[in-house]
């Protein structure tokens, strides 16, 4: 059995969306002939949210190591507050000690902290382990750049990402991706990557996960109200989202202003909408409603509520909703957790998304649609939908036999195969 080591800074019991697929992939690592190590941050250093419930489904036989980070206090002052940043050192040197005494056939990247990346070539030179960087969003990216309005320390990220990228993807072995247009910017910058094994893998469906939130519901705290219809959508806000989701504002202010005894009975849910921490984190969907005047029947909680709390309220909501980003690259990693509650569902995104294919395939009854570069008008579609819900007529969605092929077990062994091809593509440069 061949051995991979996982570089996930965030685990459990840090409830951070990047370590998703690594958690929901080490049951299954195994029986497509890999054991698992990972090598973690330890919990205190994180800024996330704590579900200690997410425990639960890690292999109790599975090797987890953790290391220490710098306090974010005393690095954010200096523009440095990721965990990637605050962890490079300590990862340098904790995975080289164990890359002296352990024998591994392959180094696993699977984060959003990308700065960490940076260490693949470092490793690879001086133990001659291939690696690969698993990309689940962007790492160096210009779509703010020609923006008014940029994430805090933008110019200073911007070029160190760059820098960071350029290095990281120079010697890379194999490249896994949310989307494929991720992989195809990179094969664009760069030409060294035009003969890399690469391969376009989501993030998976975890039943098990419903059940741990199901057994678990009296440890968590109703956040919806019994007396409304509430739709919830549960994942990050910001100003891209907000194309998809002015549709559904626009039809509930028709809807209030026609019929507002019956559209008053709806409650839409936006929770978690922001990476921000405690007491830093600004609205971005509420202000919005307010522009439309729809803001008594919309509620935006920015905060961060845990994993298993939030797949709890998808199955307690009446219907569930999922705007997409106008980027089309952009991949929602909530898709799967939403079919599985089987609730009604309304889903907005840029229809190049790769998220529109899934839902397409997977569902019946799931009410799709998509806008490309420019307004969208849905409001006579949307009113008569939330006219229906306000009623009470609803219907639950129907899997097709296609989800199948999305499991978290399937994709588990789409990845182990591109670890294979990224294997045979070191050891044929090296060859050379």
């Amino acid at each position: 059995m061949k051995r991979v080591l996982i570089i996930s800074p965030y685990f459990p019991p840090s409830n951070a969306a990047d370590m998703q697929r690594v958690r929901m992939s080490l049951p299954y690592f195994k029986q497509f002939g890999w054991e698992p190590t990972v090598i973690a941050v330890d919990a205190s250093y994180s800024e996330m949210v704590k579900d200690e419930l997410l425990n639960e489904s890690i292999p109790a036989d599975c090797k987890i190591y953790h290391i220490k980070a710098l306090s974010r206090k005393k690095t954010a002052k200096f523009g440095f507050g990721s965990l990637a940043f605050r962890a490079l050192w300590q990862y340098r040197q904790s995975v080289a000690r164990m890359l002296e005494r352990e024998k591994f056939d392959l180094i696993y990247f699977s984060t959003t902290q990308f700065p960490i990346c940076i260490l693949g070539p470092y490793w690879k030179k001086k133990f001659n382990i291939p690696y690969v960087i698993d990309m689940q969003d962007p790492w160096y990216s210009e779509y703010y750049k020609d923006k008014s309005a940029r994430p805090p320390k933008y110019n200073l990220v911007y070029r160190l990402h760059k820098i960071m990228e350029a290095k990281a993807m120079k010697q890379v072995d194999g490249l896994i991706s949310v989307s494929k247009y991720y992989i195809d910017d990179l094969r664009k910058r760069y030409s060294s990557l035009k003969e890399t094994p690469s391969a376009v893998i989501t993030f998976g469906a975890f039943e098990k996960d419903l059940e741990i939130a199901d057994k678990n519901r009296e440890k968590f705290n109703p956040l919806l109200q019994p007396e409304f219809i509430n739709v919830v959508y549960i994942g990050r806000g910001g100003a891209d989202m907000h194309q998809a989701i002015i549709p559904v504002f626009e039809a509930l202010k028709k809807g209030l202003t026609d019929q507002p005894d019956i559209f008053k009975r709806l409650r839409f849910w936006f929770i978690g909408t922001s990476y921000a921490p405690a007491g830093e984190a600004r609205p971005t969907i509420l202000p919005l409603a307010g522009q439309y005047g729809v803001e008594e029947c919309v509620v935006e909680i920015t905060g961060r509520i845990s994993y298993y709390h939030a797949l709890l309220t998808m199955q307690q909501a009446d219907a569930l909703f999922i705007p997409g980003s106008e980027d089309p690259k952009y991949t929602a990693s909530k898709i799967y957790p939403c079919l599985l509650t089987k609730r009604p569902l309304l889903a907005i995104f840029n229809e190049e998304s790769s998220a529109v294919k899934i839902l397409n395939e997977c569902t019946k009854n799931a009410t799709i649609f998509t806008f490309a570069n420019g307004d969208i008008n849905l409001t006579g579609a949307l009113y008569k939908m939330f006219q229906n819900w306000a009623n009470g007529n609803l219907t639950g969605i129907e899997l097709t036999p296609v989800f199948d092929q999305y499991s978290a077990e399937t994709l588990t062994g789409d990845q182990t195969a591109l670890f294979k091809k990224a294997l045979e593509h070191f050891q044929q440069k090296a060859a050379l």
